[in-house]
């Protein structure tokens, strides 16, 4: 009875060795290059993978601004008062206004408290506050506010007179600041 000498697995399969045949040698062959072959492939499926999620986070799911769109206003109340001792008017109005925020993005936008001011040649006179919330993808959502508006800073004005008497239009300006993160694929998250 013969004994085999120890080898290492490394070690290639020597051809003088009585019991070592071509197709050992070629069996052991096939197997490096299968295994090598799909290490390669998963390395090459990885990159492929998060190249393709690189160019969808820089195209697709690129943060857009969310649209916010008034559609109507109206006038709920109004106060008016006369303070004597200090020779002031007193003018306050309380609007419902209608908004509508579009989230453009093709994945849901979380924003967090945020407000909508009214403001008239510069000058704030007018505050609405909007709570937190989410929007998802492609959505649009209503929202209904109450916005006070000091119209005693309008009175104060000098300019305000004029544009009531020359063409009674008043040039108000709305702004509603909404701020948040875009999460993609829980993977970026873009403020």
């Amino acid at each position: 009875m013969e004994v085999e000498p120890f080898r290492n697995k490394t070690e290639k399969p020597s051809m003088d060795h009585p019991h070592t045949t071509t197709s050992d040698a070629a069996r052991v062959l096939r197997k490096r290059r299968k295994r090598r072959n799909i290490c390669f492939g998963a390395i090459a499926l990885l990159v492929f993978i998060i190249i393709l999620i690189i160019i969808l986070a820089f195209t697709v799911f690129k943060a857009k601004r969310p649209v916010t769109t008034v559609d109507s206003v109206s006038l709920s109340d109004l106060n008016f008062s006369v303070d004597l001792a200090r020779f002031r008017v007193l003018l306050n109005a309380t609007l419902d206004v209608d908004l509508s925020i579009k989230n453009p993005n093709k994945v849901g936008f979380k924003y967090r408290d945020s407000n909508a001011q009214l403001n008239y040649r510069g000058q704030q006179i007018g505050e609405a506050p909007i709570p937190a919330g989410k929007i998802s993808a492609d959505q649009t959502v209503p929202m209904n506010l109450t916005l006070t508006v000091m119209a005693d800073r309008l009175i104060y004005n000098s300019r305000f007179f004029s544009d009531v008497t020359t063409g009674g239009v008043l040039p108000l300006y709305a702004v509603t600041r909404i701020s948040g993160k875009v999460n993609v694929m829980n993977l970026f998250k873009i403020q």
